[in-house]
């Protein structure tokens, strides 16, 4: 079997993308994807509750797990490492595009996976670094960071929901049925109502 391994951080970004630059690459290598694998989840997030742990358990012997490159997988390097060594226990090949990469149960696999992932870490704590020291001299200047205090975001969760919200409401929807339709907390929805749309009936 051939997965076509799909993965976005966010809703705001797109899965397209990445499908098109996987069929484009199985159409060269005259391949065809038997089934595809999208979510839309941080690389961050502990691989057991992802699909794509779901689908690891799931793989044989000879299957082929195809995405874009190696970040796709996870964000950290223990992370690629522990899904690289489940796909050589298991013998499952994982190819990428963009790294161009082949890897299956033999060092060269061991030794690509462990540098990408170490480069990836070490690029994400210089960010982090960066990001510290910016803020840092921003305060020794004399910069309030953040809000300043007593001062609420003008934008809240569901800024841009109060057409639909409002509808729900004009249909007796209760603030339970509502929250689940827009995948919030009540109390998140009731306080929007309270704040926002009662100001304006």
């Amino acid at each position: 079997m051939i997965y076509g391994y799909i993965r976005v951080s966010s809703d705001k970004q797109t899965v397209e993308n990445q499908r098109f630059e996987i069929n484009t690459f199985c159409e060269k290598n005259q391949i065809v994807v038997d089934r595809w694998i999208e979510e839309t989840i941080s690389g961050t997030k502990n691989i057991e509750n992802r699909a794509l742990g779901k689908l690891l358990n799931k793989m044989k012997k000879d299957d082929i797990l195809v995405c874009t490159e190696l970040s796709r997988l996870g964000r950290s390097l223990l992370m690629i490492m522990s899904i690289l060594n489940q796909c050589m226990k298991k013998e499952v090949q994982l190819w990428t595009i963009k790294d161009n990469y082949r890897l299956g149960n033999d060092i060269n696999s061991k030794v690509l996976a462990f540098a990408f992932g170490l480069s990836a870490e070490i690029e994400r704590n210089l960010i982090s670094q960066r990001t510290k020291e910016a803020l840092a001299r921003k305060k020794a200047d004399g910069i309030i960071l953040g809000r300043p205090k007593g001062r609420k975001s003008s934008k809240k969760k569901l800024t841009g929901q109060e057409k639909k919200i409002k509808e729900l409401l004009d249909k007796n929807v209760s603030l339970s049925a509502i929250s689940r339709i827009l995948n919030v907390h009540r109390l998140t929805v009731a306080s929007f109502v309270k704040d926002n749309l009662l100001k304006k009936v």
